[in-house]
C-alpha cells in the first residue's frame, strides 16, 4: 500500500515556475514507478511525466518536454515535478500516482495509487 500527498500548487504568471512535491508513504515506494498526471476543467486526465523506480529513466508528454522535469528522492520518499516556462494551458489539477511495478508508464490505468491532487493556475 502506498499513500500519496501532493503539494506545491498555486497561482503563477505565464512564464513562471512551480515545483510540485509528492510525499509517499508505504514500504513499496522505493520499487515503484511514479507518474504525474493532470486534469483540466472539462477535459480527461492526461499524462504529464513518469519516472522509473531508480530514477534512471524519465518520460514526458510532448507538450511539457524541455519545460518540466520529474525527479525522485528515495531517501525522503519524495517525487517532484519542476515546472518552468508555464503556460495558461498548463492550468489543471495535478495528480501524483504510483505503480506497483518498477517500470515507468504513460498509461493512467497502469497506476495503482493516486494522490488527491493539487491545483495549478497560470495567468496570462
Amino acid at each position: 500500500q502506498v499513500q500519496l500527498v501532493e503539494s506545491g500548487g498555486g497561482l503563477v504568471q505565464a512564464g513562471g515556475s512551480l515545483r510540485l512535491s509528492c510525499a509517499a508513504s508505504g514500504r513499496t515506494f522505493s520499487r515503484s514507478a511514479m507518474g504525474w498526471f493532470r486534469q483540466a476543467p472539462g477535459k480527461e486526465r492526461e499524462f504529464v511525466a513518469a519516472i522509473n523506480w531508480s530514477g534512471g529513466y524519465t518520460y514526458y508528454e510532448d507538450s511539457v518536454k524541455g519545460r518540466f522535469t520529474i525527479s525522485r528522492d528515495q531517501a525522503k520518499n519524495m517525487v517532484y515535478l519542476q515546472m518552468n516556462s508555464l503556460k495558461p494551458e498548463d492550468r489543471a489539477v495535478y495528480y501524483c500516482a504510483a505503480r506497483k511495478y518498477s517500470g515507468a508508464s504513460s498509461n493512467a490505468d497502469e497506476y495503482d495509487y493516486w494522490g488527491q491532487g493539487t491545483q495549478v493556475t497560470v495567468s496570462s
